[in-house]
């Protein structure tokens, strides 16, 4: 019964998805937002909502290792998901194509793990009303960090600049979102959200269930099982966004996705009343932001990379299948460690 119930919801949060991605698009085009910043403020955070359900239940649960190893992998399985897609598209070479103001995203992103990694590693101890002094620091950081991105002057012509290196047809082919209205884009917008919400939190607790199950331990099933079931939503999302030739909301959404992920971690210590949520998790998590870090950083690097020179032949997509190896790798390391 639990797998048919996991089942059903990631079924439903697939579609939820493909709706949202649709409607974000429309805004992304009807408003000044643009591309780059509706997929990182707005986009990502109504697709992470899964990741918020999962590890709120899993705080109710008393399972600290479900919380966190949900969230630092579904930020891993997320970055394996650009690379994967960059990779079956890579004709396209989207990650030339793509605005520079995601790197200042990355590095918020890479900063943010760097400060989860160090806290599971050498927990300090330190917590304020039974909050841990890192998650203080975490939104903090995204605050200041957020206000940045969203009063960012070049990131509202995203889009335009995308558009300039389409051919006109497939501009076309990509404004037919003009069809809706933009009322209808926001209330269909926050009522898709409403539904992932609710499909977030049948994953969770029939992904426990099959956990319990099978014997498998909680830090590898929230790492992975959990995590990618709770990803789909940023599946989806960007193969669509890639569909409409918005690169610039496909790897927003993935990047903003994974910084508003690591935020859900404040909003679960504030949950759970035994200390620091990060303190108590298991350690083998570390492996797993380490190997976040890494893969974020290869992104880094290729957006670095394709930025300063002209379109490559053959070796574009080499970072691509690197992260794609470090992922696999990582992944037999935490099943063997857990």
């Amino acid at each position: 019964m639990m797998y048919l119930i996991f089942l059903l919801a990631a079924t439903i949060t697939v579609y939820s998805s493909i709706k949202l991605s649709t409607y974000a698009d429309v805004l992304s085009e009807r408003t000044s937002l643009g591309g780059m910043l509706v997929g990182t403020l707005l986009l990502a955070g109504a697709t992470s909502l899964p990741e918020v359900t999962t590890s709120a239940s899993a705080v109710f649960l008393n399972n600290p290792d479900i919380a966190v190893g949900n969230v630092l992998g579904s930020n891993l399985f997320n970055l394996l998901i650009l690379a994967t897609i960059d990779l079956i598209y890579r004709r396209r070479q989207m990650m030339t194509e793509i605005h520079k103001d995601h790197l200042f995203t990355g590095f918020i992103s890479l900063g943010l793990t760097g400060l989860v990694l160090v806290t599971i590693l050498v927990p300090t101890g330190i917590t304020l009303f039974n909050i841990g002094i890192e998650s203080y620091l975490l939104i903090i950081f995204y605050g200041i960090s957020m206000r940045y991105v969203s009063g960012g002057n070049e990131s509202t012509h995203v889009n335009s600049e995308v558009a300039a290196t389409i051919p006109t047809e497939e501009v076309k082919k990509a404004h037919h979102t003009r069809a809706i209205s933009l009322k209808k884009a926001k209330y269909g917008f926050a009522g898709f959200a409403f539904i992932i919400f609710i499909t977030g939190s049948l994953l969770t607790i029939s992904g426990d269930q099959i956990a319990q199950s099978t014997g498998i331990s909680s830090s590898f099933v929230g790492s992975f099982l959990i995590a990618g079931a709770t990803s789909l939503p940023e599946l989806v999302t960007v193969l669509v966004a890639i569909q409409l030739l918005n690169y610039n909301l496909a790897i927003g959404n993935i990047l903003g996705s994974n910084i508003f992920n690591l935020l859900i971690l404040a909003f679960t210590d504030l949950l759970y009343r035994e200390g620091s949520i990060l303190a108590a998790a298991n350690q083998v998590s570390a492996i797993t932001a380490l190997a976040v870090i890494v893969l974020n950083t290869i992104v880094l690097g290729a957006i670095i990379l394709w930025q300063t020179k002209t379109k490559p032949k053959f070796s574009y997509p080499v970072p691509s299948i690197l992260l794609i190896l470090v992922y696999f790798v990582s992944s037999y390391l935490i099943f063997t460690l857990s």
